[in-house]
């Protein structure tokens, strides 16, 4: 899917009870691995951003209207697309989102 409406995104989320905010990235930044204290929901809005996850073997490719739950304290990198990021975030008391990382497209 090459574009969505951020705003049905956002209602989409919103609807979960998810409070959301907005974040940004350049084309081709790199951030090295971490583990955040809370748990996380990303979704596309523009452009591409791949995790990598250690310890699935996998990585996750979010392109617009995809998500990933990432739960608290799995570690992982990430990796912007060629044409940069934008992404709606949710941040969650640990635990909300159970242990297992997962990706989703936009029927979510």
């Amino acid at each position: 899917m090459s574009s969505v409406d951020r705003a049905t995104l956002e209602a989409r989320l919103k609807a979960e009870g998810l409070e959301v905010s907005s974040w940004s990235n350049l084309a081709g930044e790199r951030f090295e691995e971490r583990t955040n204290d809370f748990d996380t929901v990303v979704v596309a809005v523009e452009g591409s951003i791949t995790y990598g996850l250690s310890g699935y073997s996998v990585g996750y490719m979010l392109t617009p209207g995809e998500r990933l739950d990432l739960p608290a304290h799995i570690p992982h990198d990430v990796v912007v697309g060629p044409k940069g990021v934008t992404c709606l975030e949710a941040r969650l008391s640990a635990g909300t989102l159970g242990t297992k990382a997962r990706g989703r497209g936009y029927r979510w």
